[in-house]
């Protein structure tokens, strides 16, 4: 088997589709000040949340490539940070449609930096709803989700619940 055909390399590139289909919903049209709200002293804002986001999608890529690489990144800007999110989910998913041999397991990379950034998603839609901006529900089994369509422009056709 090679590794365009590997179900297990698959599952993780639609996995991450569906992540950036999820946070494409979850930032896109982010309220004025969305980056900062923050619910306690202690807990990060969405652009720490995002920021984290990003990093766990380089430390995805490093893993992928046999190395262990983590960088814990300052938020830029907001709309910078959500290009720098989708960026760094673009060069992962790269990776894993190429033919490169993967330096890691996709079940341990999906069991720690993806899984990790499903549940910041998570996070900001909650964050969004606390803010007074809430994100509709959606039948999620019927979106439009592409293997390889990992960027903030997602399909526009959606089953949400008002």
């Amino acid at each position: 088997m090679d590794n365009l055909t590997d179900p297990k390399r698959e599952l993780l590139r639609h996995t991450v589709s569906t992540l950036a289909y999820r946070a494409g919903k979850t930032l896109r049209d982010a309220p004025d000040g969305f980056e900062s709200f923050r619910v306690g002293e202690t807990t990060r804002t969405p652009a720490q949340i995002l920021a984290h986001m990003g990093d766990l999608f380089d430390w995805a890529l490093s893993l992928a490539i046999g190395d262990q690489k983590w960088n814990d990144s300052a938020p830029l800007p907001w709309e910078q940070e959500v290009a720098r999110f989708f960026e760094a989910a673009k060069r992962f998913d790269d990776y894993l449609a190429s033919d490169a041999a993967l330096g890691r397991a996709c079940e341990r990379i999906f069991q720690g930096p993806i899984a990790d950034a499903l549940t910041h998603v998570g996070q900001l839609a909650m964050l969004r709803r606390l803010a007074g901006d809430r994100v509709c529900g959606e039948n999620y089994f019927k979106a439009e989700i592409e293997v390889g369509r990992v960027g903030l422009a997602q399909s526009a056709k959606r089953q949400e619940f008002e």
